[in-house]
């Protein structure tokens, strides 16, 4: 058998998230600057280079392929590539392919997404509030959005909406983001906003809602249970008593969840960062690329897993970014 992935922490890594744009058609001011400059697409992996690198890893041991962005739906041709990555559901190798998406190619797409093996779905929604939305990303089209939800639903995909926490702006929406996924059967996660790439005049520590405070506002009016609940991420999940429903909360500021960290992300130019929360990269594209055989390719993701730090330094606790990203998160992939 091949030698799992075990990183310098004895941390099997069997969990990958591939961005395979850093295109979106939105621009959250947490996210992107308004002006973003792209990369050239000639930089960018092809899809049968991304099947083949995400190949490579399942080898290895990664069960789980979450697939990421920019907006990965955006990528023209994508479907075939989520049509390829099928074939290793079918093996039994691959136990889940899935996707993080803003929800604006869903009722394109959910269906296609169904049929081609993903049962699972994380839509980026903040505010229900139109107004609020436009401003959020800067773009707008919130109906567009809401169609593509229904049409995950409607197409048998489960739906986790991810909101990130922004403090004043969808604090006073807590309980109605609550209620909305409650009657819509959808899971629902917050997220603490991270301090990643220049978002122009944006106000980061401004920005920021520590999830222990959302939660003891959710303690106000419901009974919180915590759950051992586990889907491969950093969410910790507790249930609702009175709704029965379940809600998560990733913690990178407040606190966080490197012991266990599982996973490793790839941006569509294939480089590998071992963590979220440093800058520390290594080339993939490069020993991709130098043969046709896989050897070199799984020489080098070896040596990256090698290099996996034990965890991040994000800190806002002294009123100060620490562990400020130059990268945006639309680069390394959500």
């Amino acid at each position: 058998m091949t030698a799992p992935l075990i990183d310098p922490f004895q941390r099997a890594i069997t969990y990958l998230r591939l961005s395979v744009t850093d295109r979106c058609d939105f621009r959250c001011v947490y996210c992107m600057s308004e002006n973003m400059q792209f990369l050239p697409k000639k930089e960018l992996l092809t899809l049968e280079e991304l099947d083949r690198m995400c190949t490579a890893f399942i080898r290895l041991g990664v069960e789980k392929l979450r697939i990421t962005g920019g907006e990965p739906l955006v990528r023209r041709g994508i479907m075939s590539f989520f049509e390829g990555m099928g074939r290793h559901l079918e093996s039994g190798a691959l136990k889940e392919l899935t996707l993080t998406t803003n929800g604006s190619q869903l009722e394109k797409y959910a269906a296609d997404l169904y049929a081609a093996g993903v049962r699972r779905v994380n839509i980026s929604l903040d505010t229900l509030d139109e107004k609020k939305f436009a401003e959020v990303t800067r773009w707008g089209r919130l109906p567009q959005v809401l169609r593509g939800v229904e049409a995950a639903l409607k197409a048998g995909l489960r739906v986790k909406i991810n909101a990130v926490a922004l403090k004043g702006f969808n604090e006073d929406e807590l309980f109605d983001l609550a209620a909305w996924c409650a009657d819509l059967g959808m899971d629902l996660t917050f997220i603490e906003v991270m301090p990643m790439g220049d978002i122009g005049n944006e106000n980061r520590i401004g920005q920021y809602w520590s999830l222990n405070d959302l939660r003891a506002t959710l303690a106000e009016q419901f009974t919180l249970t915590d759950l051992s609940d586990r889907t491969g991420g950093p969410a910790r999940y507790m249930r609702l008593e009175e709704t029965g429903q379940r809600i998560g909360l990733i913690t990178p500021l407040s606190h966080n969840f490197c012991e266990s960290c599982n996973r490793v992300r790839i941006t569509c130019t294939g480089e590998i960062y071992t963590c979220l929360g440093q800058e520390g990269k290594s080339d993939l594209r490069a020993p991709l690329r130098a043969s046709e055989g896989d050897a070199p390719l799984e020489e080098a993701i070896r040596a990256a897993i090698g290099l996996k730090p034990k965890g991040h330094d994000f800190d806002y606790s002294r009123q100060e970014l620490g562990g400020q990203m130059s990268r945006h998160m639309s680069h390394t992939g959500g």
